[in-house]
């Protein structure tokens, strides 16, 4: 009896640290994002605003050249805060509106790990970058006054900190490609104003 559990300890812990080898890991991610809004039009402007972020993530790193990719299913929520310059300043943030917006993002990343020599095995700093896939959750009108679009993308560029091969901070900031919201014309008139989002994000995950 001792014998076969020494083998099953044995196993698991060989098991262990084959994951914690493997150039393939999976891990869970959460963070927070702070968000704003860039305007074609100079008359508006965004404050920026607090959100939330988590789920799933893969990732794969070739030996001894240090370069790969990480991937994440994440559950995303972002607000900004929106208001006329030209009333903001004759009225103090009067006509200012909330924009929220739920998402499925799915970010994928070229990454590059920093190999240090002596702490390597303890700390190792990485470089990331790569696009940014966003499918809307919640509903397209805000306050009948935004209009958020189904799909948003970005790009995104990053860094951050592997700790003990287990744990990964990071923080990356999204730029956005294409436009994410436009005003309701009822209300700004015949010009199109669309917005892109601008966003920082501070993630922790765990990596098995």
């Amino acid at each position: 009896m001792g014998g076969a559990l020494l083998t099953a300890a044995l196993f698991v812990g060989g098991a262990q640290q084959a994951s914690a080898l493997s150039p393939f890991r999976f891990g869970v991610k959460a963070g927070v994002n702070i968000n704003e809004m860039k305007f074609n039009e100079d008359a508006f402007s965004s404050k920026n605003r607090s959100g939330f972020t988590g789920g799933v993530m893969v990732q794969f790193v070739a030996p001894v050249i240090n370069i790969g990719f990480d991937a994440s299913l994440l559950y995303t929520h972002r607000t900004a805060r929106v208001y006329s310059v030209a009333e903001n300043q004759a009225t103090g943030d009067f006509s200012a509106v909330n924009v929220g917006s739920d998402y499925i993002e799915i970010p994928v990343n070229f990454r590059y790990n920093l190999g240090l020599p002596i702490v390597g095995k303890f700390v190792t700093p990485f470089l990331t970058t790569g696009p940014d896939f966003s499918f809307l959750l919640s509903n397209q009108n805000v306050k009948d006054a935004w209009n958020n679009k189904k799909f948003d993308m970005a790009w995104n560029f990053g860094f951050g900190v592997k700790i003990v091969n287990k744990v990964e901070l990071a923080a990356s900031y999204g730029l956005g490609l294409k436009d994410s919201a436009s005003g309701d014309s009822a209300l700004y008139g015949a010009n199109p104003v669309d917005g892109k989002n601008r966003f920082w994000t501070v993630t922790a995950a765990w990596l098995f």
